[in-house]
């Protein structure tokens, strides 16, 4: 079994440089809004939200004086329309804010809000954070390195962000996994081991079983499984490259042990490979945005230079890659790993 690795200190909130407030407005992920992260924050009163089986969800219901209520309600409708619909405001009459829920726990302390449309009693939730700007920038590399599309957007320091529907792995791990067949647990074996590679190879951090979230998706006669992350604060900021291995985190252990049990060093190694062709085919696909990023990235202080030295360091030494040494941020270390894993895809085909 892995050892386990542990992020020692909280990430600070890294706001947001004109140069990356200009990328966003230019790939079209700002918006204008009339509630801000700090106007929730002004609640009165909460009850705490337990689970099914009575424990603590480390979530609050929150609610506002009673004149403030409607005035904040009507805006979160008006930003549901703004993340779903591009503002149509021929829908706010048929929607309701059922309930704003706020998180004591983690960096960003996000209020999930869900809205309802009284139509048809479906429901939608989604977040309102503080805008930090590593957050952001996992989130630009999960739209570009994965398969995923990411709805959000910007107001300021304000961040909105659409749900990401799926088991959140904990839960997966817990109550789930024991009842899949030894199929499916092998399938599962494959994504875990794919997703592990997908986080290296994009220096998303702290993939703890609770940051991501296990989607079950059926076709035909089977079920597939399907891994992604949820969580993306920990982009580019950790010095000790185990902690963009979600296999070190001993909250993961079952899975490494499945993964062990499961498959063989050599279908590991071919897992690893298909993920890094589809990466360098995605982002030179990708090519002109993630230029683009990755420029701001380089003039971004998102991370202390300890780490940055570290990090350099770590991953000389994993690929021998000399172009690590000169890297002085985290953006240059980013663009060296991804340049290194697209040279060696062309040099295989």
């Amino acid at each position: 079994m892995k050892k386990d690795v542990k992020i020692e200190y909280r990430k600070p909130i890294y706001p947001i440089i004109p140069e990356l407030m200009e990328y966003l407005e230019k790939y079209n992920r700002t918006t204008k809004t009339s509630v801000f992260y700090d106007d929730l924050m002004r609640f009165s009163g909460y009850i705490s939200l337990e689970d099914k089986e009575g424990n603590d969800t480390l979530w609050l219901r929150v609610y506002y004086p009673e004149f403030e209520q409607k005035e904040i309600e009507d805006s979160l409708n008006r930003i549901y329309t703004l993340l779903h619909s591009n503002g149509d405001k021929d829908v706010l009459p048929y929607l309701k804010v059922d309930c704003i829920d706020f998180c004591t726990f983690g960096n960003s302390k996000p209020f999930r809000v869900k809205v309802r449309n009284i139509l048809n009693d479906n429901y939608t939730n989604f977040y309102i954070k503080r805008a930090d700007a590593s957050r952001l920038y996992g989130l630009e590399l999960e739209e570009m390195l994965s398969p995923y599309p990411m709805n959000y957007l910007v107001y300021k320091d304000t961040l909105i962000e659409e749900h990401i529907l799926g088991i959140p792995g904990d839960v997966f791990i817990k109550n789930h996994l024991p009842n899949c067949t030894e199929l499916e647990k092998a399938q599962i074996s494959k994504e875990f081991v794919k997703f592990n590679e997908r986080c290296m190879l994009g220096l998303l951090g702290d993939m703890r079983s609770y940051n991501y979230v296990i989607i079950p998706t059926h076709d035909f006669d089977q079920v597939v499984y399907r891994i992604r992350p949820i969580d993306f604060d920990q982009q580019n900021y950790e010095g000790n490259l185990k902690i963009y291995l979600p296999q070190y985190f001993k909250e993961n252990f079952p899975m490494v042990q499945m993964v062990l049990e499961k498959l063989v060093r050599g279908s590991m190694e071919q897992y690893r490979r298909e993920v890094r062709s589809v990466i360098a085919r995605r982002v030179l696909a990708n090519k002109e945005r993630f230029d683009d990023l990755i420029a701001v990235m380089k003039k971004d202080n998102i991370a202390p230079y300890e780490h940055v030295e570290n990090l350099r360091k770590a991953l000389q030494k994993l690929t021998h890659e000399k172009a690590f040494k000169q890297c002085e941020t985290m953006g240059e270390i980013l663009d060296t790993a991804i340049q290194f894993v697209i040279r060696n895809y062309k040099n295989t085909n």
